[in-house]
């Protein structure tokens, strides 16, 4: 190259790095261009609506109370970690609470110390909700709808009217990091197979706590490989800074902790909505033992199996990955031995998924349109609206002898998981023999650059 070619191409290399403001300004060109874009009257309306929606939730809080007890439990683990004290003997709120969470979850918890009580609990329920927004916009994208101008309309309603949906509603009572954990696996999963990163958020999601690890599984059963064993990768990496910087407790966890189900919680109450739970409800026992084993085995090899089956039908089953996602985070929740209700956060993608088909369905011309989806999105958001399981006597003992008629309430997120399986398999086996495709046979594996990011541009047309 000679010099006057160098010097002709020195503007154009200075031109290409930004200052470092630019960049920032640069992450933020994209929302404000889509607030910029979407429709004045419904954003205008759809903000309104969540405002009211956020005074009133606001109202409820105040007088109803919120004790945010495991944000307290976060904050005595980062304080036990800055101290050097014995992570797991720590006991807090009145409840007597311990850490159950692994090392690697405490070293982040350091900075909350930072804070007083009284700010945590403001930072922490604005943080939330600014959160559930990011779950929505990421949710509108793996789904591929509405349209792109759409979408602010979207993520501000569901942002504002969300806080009612209970999961959301007690994350934000207790202070959880559901939110934090789903929007960290939507994220890696919303970007293109062919990042050589793909898998970091989840690995690192798995590091806080365990249950994202199904997601790993979820990669390696669709034959996305590199993505899975990046998150394998660095969940190790997790595992071993913790062990580099808190020897004693991670020792503890992993061969000791990990394995006291009494740390956690009783499994029969109805606070636990997972298939052993249920099963423990139905039985009247506090350890429902084998039964509930086998059961919690059977919905995750069908769950995984039809998250499976769902992904790899793309030639024939609209918004395939959001199906696969959807029921590999419903298994994840069903089958973990004690999963809270404010686990079951996952129901802002399912019924965004649910809406998208009731939507789609409704746009089919009157002659071939078919009542299917707006009943089922109907009674699925009714289900993580309806605070069943407080709904029914469970003070004290009441949990264990739960009659017949209450059995359903207490256990109504489980149940409606496994419905949610059964319509997700309906689904692709309908699609594959509407197309005239063998149920059981896989196409080629796609290229590096599939993933929810590239596929929504390829079903956005059909979708609106």
């Amino acid at each position: 190259m000679t010099t006057v070619q160098e010097d002709r191409r020195a503007p154009e290399r200075r031109t290409e790095q930004p200052p470092a403001p630019n960049r920032v300004l640069g992450a933020l060109a994209a929302p404000v261009r889509a607030l910029r874009d979407a429709p004045r009257r419904p954003l205008t309306a759809a903000a309104l609506i969540a405002l009211l929606s956020l005074l009133t939730y606001a109202t409820v809080r105040h007088f109803v109370g919120t004790s945010m007890v495991d944000m307290i439990v976060y904050r005595a683990e980062g304080a036990a970690v800055a101290r050097g004290e014995d992570l797991y003997a720590i006991r807090v709120t009145e409840w007597n609470l311990p850490a159950t969470y692994p090392p690697f979850a405490a070293m982040l918890f350091v900075p909350t110390t930072w804070f007083g009580i009284g700010v945590l609990r403001v930072a922490i329920t604005a943080g939330n909700v600014a959160l559930l927004a990011l779950l929505a916009h990421l949710s509108f994208k793996l789904v591929g709808w509405p349209r792109r101008d759409l979408r602010p309309v979207g993520v501000v309603l569901v942002a504002g009217l969300g806080v009612w949906l209970e999961p959301v509603f007690t994350t934000l009572r207790y202070g959880q990091i559901n939110l934090v954990l789903a929007c960290l696996i939507l994220w890696d999963l919303t970007r293109p197979d062919g990042r050589r990163s793909k898998g970091i958020a989840i690995g690192i999601a798995a590091g806080i706590k365990l249950t994202p690890g199904l997601f790993a599984v979820y990669l390696l059963i669709t034959g996305r490989i590199r993505a899975a064993f990046v998150a394998g990768l660095t969940f190790l990496g997790t595992f071993l800074l913790g062990a580099a910087v808190l020897p004693d407790a991670t020792y503890g966890f992993w061969t000791k902790y990990l394995y006291d189900s009494t740390r956690v919680g009783k499994t029969v109450i109805v606070d636990n909505q997972s298939v052993r739970g249920a099963v423990a409800r139905l039985l009247h026992t506090e350890n429902p033992g084998t039964l509930a084993t086998l059961a919690g085995a059977l919905v995750a090899v069908a769950g995984l199996t039809v998250a499976a089956w769902a992904y790899r039908s793309a030639p024939w089953l609209r918004r395939s990955e959001a199906w696969g996602v959807c029921c590999a985070a419903v298994t994840a929740v069903l089958i973990s031995p004690i999963s809270w209700t404010h686990h079951w956060i996952w129901c802002v993608p399912v019924l965004v998924l649910l809406a998208s088909e009731a939507a789609h369905e409704h746009s089919r011309p009157e002659g071939v349109r078919r009542l299917r989806w707006r009943p089922i999105f109907a009674a699925t958001l009714l289900a993580f609206l309806s605070f069943g399981m407080w709904i029914v006597p469970h003070k004290g003992d009441l949990d264990l002898t739960l009659p017949a008629l209450s059995q359903f309430p207490a256990s109504v997120y489980p149940i409606t998981g496994v419905c949610f399986l059964a319509v997700a398999a309906l689904r692709v086996r309908a699609r594959r023999r509407a197309a005239g495709a063998p149920l059981g046979r896989f196409p080629r594996q796609r290229g590096g650059q599939g993933g929810a990011g590239a596929r929504e541009a390829q079903q956005a047309p059909a979708a609106r």
